[in-house]
């Protein structure tokens, strides 16, 4: 256990020192504490209080949510938005705090409860030599190299690594011309470590992505805690208006005797036609023996700039047991109706 903690240690102190020796840019602007499936696409509003930045993102969606499970139907309010307030120093660092909020009323597709509240919270401070911010940071790197969120309320199940890291840590951002390089270490030792090239070339622009968690998954009976492993790679080629992409990824679970390896492939096309945008996900994956697949269809109707009527239809199942624990229990078929207001 000691040598796999020196471990750690050794492969993220190599990696902050490259990315500091090699120089680069990563502003608060670019960090998203939004880990959720619903996010603004509409620039901040952005307003200067003295030698004080304010930028803000949001947006709010009343939606009607039938689940053909129970044959049910949900009406949710939700709304969630982001502040950052930033400043530069005399010697140049940038420092910003960020603030994410949201709020999801109903039994829907986000919250899972009726009335929850979550947030999260994190301070930065960059310089040529990047950006370090401490708080709420666990999904950053997560962010920066997922693929993109679908269209309206189509939302791809499993579209992920099962590991996680607890809420509060540190993490390390970098731009390097084209990368952007990232790591997050939580309260407990795990890590996360991301890469993300991004470049236009003629008149397509292309993406690619990296990522190496080492995380923990509790079961869905939470009866076991397993230790995760876990690799991916994602690519996307926009062009014009449409962007294609795909995703695989490689996780290793374990638990005292138990052992699993979990793979899985996620793809899905996006397009705008004039006020209309559609996209359709599609996932396939194998864990324990068992499938794990998610298909995810959404369009979004722009009404005005910041309003739009958003459809999703979304199905996920997988039911997977591994040595007698429930390691995935999940059934879902439902269609989500919304009137969404972005800012």
């Amino acid at each position: 256990m000691q040598d796999c903690t020196v471990h750690r240690r050794s492969l993220l102190s190599v990696v902050a020192a490259l990315a500091m020796a090699a120089g680069g840019l990563a502003t608060a602007q670019d960090v998203s504490l939004n880990y959720e499936s619903l996010s603004s696409l509409e620039e901040p509003i952005a307003v200067e209080i003295g030698d004080v930045t304010l930028a803000l993102t949001g947006l709010v969606d009343t939606s009607l949510i039938y689940d053909s499970e129970d044959e049910s139907t949900d009406a949710v309010l939700l709304g969630n938005s982001q502040l950052t307030a930033s400043t530069q120093l005399p010697n140049r660092w940038r420092v910003a705090v960020l603030y994410f909020g949201e709020y999801a009323s109903g039994e829907g597709r986000v919250s899972g409860t009726e009335g929850r509240y979550s947030d999260n919270a994190a301070i930065s401070v960059g310089g040529m030599w990047g950006t370090l911010l401490g708080g709420d940071v666990s999904g950053v790197v997560r962010e920066q190299t997922r693929r993109l969120r679908g269209a309206g309320n189509a939302s791809l199940a499993f579209d992920d690594f099962l590991a996680a890291l607890e809420d509060r840590g540190g993490a390390y951002l970098v731009r390097l011309g084209p990368w952007v390089l990232g790591t997050v270490v939580d309260e407990n030792g795990d890590f996360d470590l991301g890469a993300m090239f991004q470049r236009p070339g003629a008149n397509r622009d292309y993406r690619l992505t990296m990522r190496y968690t080492d995380g923990v998954y509790t079961a869905a009976d939470g009866s076991v805690r397993y230790e995760s492993r876990a690799t991916g790679v994602g690519g996307e080629l926009i062009f014009g208006s449409t962007s294609f992409d795909a995703a695989v990824g490689r996780e290793e679970l374990s638990a005292n005797r138990s052992r699993a390896i979990r793979r899985y492939l996620s793809s899905g096309i996006r397009t705008k036609l004039g006020v209309v945008g559609l996209s359709l996900e599609g996932h396939l994956g194998r864990v324990a023996g068992e499938y794990e697949r998610s298909v995810a269809l959404g369009l979004q109707y722009d009404v005005a700039r910041g309003l739009s009527v958003n459809l999703g239809l979304n199905y996920a199942s997988a039911r997977v047991t591994l040595d007698g624990a429930s390691l995935l229990n999940t059934s879902d078929r439902s269609a989500a109706f919304s009137l969404r207001y972005s800012y």
